[in-house]
């Protein structure tokens, strides 16, 4: 079976327009950014439009290039190149979790004047919460940048894989929320006094073990980490997604699926459902970003891109994709500068 970071992953265009919109602010034209990560500029005005994960990465990395800004433009003041590095390093020297967290708060606070990190624990529970020290309401990607960002690095000192019980923003709920996909998978509340991800509060007892060669391998996978979702690689919807790419381009259908899997395919459509998801869906979204994926990165026909997915012709893929976001492929066909 193919490894999980060999599975395709889209970003909803929402957070390609925040750091377009960051920029902006910044004085920056952001047409360049995206040409060269080649992400098609009038995708900005289609809605439900998604970028490949390899393409908003690209993004990140032209922006914290130009801007020498880990932050993407966010705060009034840059958070130069190795920023992050700096926090996960002090962070990591401490001997607890607890302190751990506790010091990653404390260095990113120093680094910056625009939000205040705390570490909060509470009836069994504990967050990581950003708070606003601006008169005026922050940008909503500046909440959901930094809740990443953070999720990340305290994932990494706890030693890897921090299942998130429950992120709060500190906004009303977003007409697009159903765009951020697994980049928040969490049961999500809005309109909160504080932006933060609640998480069980034993974990701040285990020990940080944290060396030179874990730091270095963790800054190397930057800003990708951030981007990326950790997919649990024993859920049910990863393994039907791993499944289905291995069986590219005959794409096995539910009860192949439910077989490879040892199950019977009741079985498969009801795990499914209890994790909010069917087969259909997950074809459907492994199609799409495979689809777009190749779309930004590759000059492939439509009619050669439908045969690779399991379409009949071209126009079938086109009506499929049309569905899936909105607009037709051919927005997707970024122009070099």
């Amino acid at each position: 079976m193919k490894t999980l970071k060999n599975i395709p992953y889209t970003v909803s265009m929402e957070l390609v327009r925040g750091i377009v919109q960051s920029i902006a602010r910044k004085g920056h034209a952001p047409e360049p950014f995206l040409l060269q990560a080649g992400i098609a500029p009038q995708l900005l005005e289609q809605p439900g439009a998604r970028v490949s994960s390899d393409q908003y990465i690209a993004l990140m990395w032209r922006v914290i290039s130009a801007l020498n800004d880990e932050a993407l433009g966010l705060f009034s003041r840059p958070l130069k190149r190795g920023s992050l590095e700096l926090i996960a390093r002090v962070a990591s020297a401490e001997q607890t979790v607890e302190g751990a967290l506790e010091r990653m708060c404390e260095v990113h606070n120093l680094l910056q004047d625009d939000v205040e990190v705390s570490l909060l624990v509470s009836a069994g529970e504990a967050a990581i919460s950003v708070r606003s020290l601006s008169n005026r309401p922050a940008a909503n990607f500046l909440y959901e940048y930094l809740l990443r960002i953070l999720w990340r690095i305290a994932s990494w000192l706890m030693g890897g894989g921090l299942k998130v019980r429950q992120f709060d923003f500190a906004f009303a709920q977003p007409d697009y929320v159903r765009d951020y996909g697994e980049a928040f998978p969490a049961p999500m509340r809005f309109g909160q006094a504080v932006a933060a991800f609640w998480f069980e509060a034993g974990l701040l007892r285990r020990v940080c073990r944290r060396d030179e060669s874990a730091l270095r391998s963790f800054v190397a996978s930057w800003p990708a980490a951030a981007v990326i979702p950790a997919r649990a690689g024993n859920g049910v919807a990863t393994l039907v997604h791993a499944h289905l790419q291995q069986s590219r381009p005959l794409w096995a259908g539910l009860e192949a699926t439910a077989a490879a899997l040892h199950m019977s395919s009741p079985t498969l459509q009801r795990k499914l459902s209890a994790a909010g998801t069917s087969f259909q869906a997950i074809k459907d979204g492994l199609r799409r970003d495979i689809a777009i994926s190749r779309l930004g990165t590759s000059t492939v026909s439509f009619a050669t891109l439908a045969a690779d997915l399991g379409f009949a012709d071209a126009a079938a893929f086109q009506r499929a994709f049309k569905g899936w976001t909105g607009s037709p492929p051919g927005l997707y066909r970024a122009r070099a500068v």
